[in-house]
């Protein structure tokens, strides 16, 4: 007899790799942006399929919805087939540096102030909290850290993507 649930995670499973395939060869970024939605529809499924309804309705109005919006009106302002001015960031280089600076005094003063140090046996134990409070203390408190370091390299990921798209259009 085959359980019903390990098929049903097969397919789902299956669309997510092949949506998440399709993004990475596509050549048209909006086709590419839609298979995106796909992959994070598959995701959220998974996610309901493991009782994490609030991490599915996160997965879904956050970044189906708000962050896939994001990405279509830079695809749309971008154009790849309208050739930019060479002058076209000139002025924007003192203040992107200085916003850089900022953000480094910023992460230097929190780090010496100690605030992201999580002392042994101050947070409470996930199995007495519900699932969502569970979620907020973990990520807030034991894991702000690679939080934090992982919507950096989100930061620079997306600007190098920006990068390179520039620089193949000229």
């Amino acid at each position: 007899m085959v359980d019903l649930g390990i098929v049903f995670f097969l397919v789902v499973a299956l669309a997510a790799i092949f949506s998440a395939a399709m993004v990475v060869t596509l050549r048209n970024p909006v086709h590419c942006a839609l298979f995106l939605v796909l992959t994070l529809f598959c995701v959220a499924i998974m996610f309901l399929s493991l009782s994490a309804e609030f991490l599915a309705a996160v997965q879904v109005l956050v970044y189906a919805g708000a962050i896939m919006v994001l990405f279509l009106f830079v695809i749309t302002l971008l154009n790849p087939l309208q050739p930019e001015s060479p002058d076209r960031l000139r002025n924007q280089t003192l203040f992107t540096g200085g916003l850089a600076l900022i953000l480094l005094i910023e992460f230097w003063l929190i780090v010496q102030s100690g605030a992201l140090a999580v002392l042994p046996g101050t947070a409470p134990k996930l199995s007495d909290v519900p699932n969502i409070e569970a979620l907020g203390l973990a990520l807030f408190s034991t894991y702000v850290v690679p939080f934090e370091v992982t919507s950096i390299v989100l930061l620079v990921a997306m600007v190098g993507a920006v990068v390179l798209a520039r620089g193949r259009v000229r």
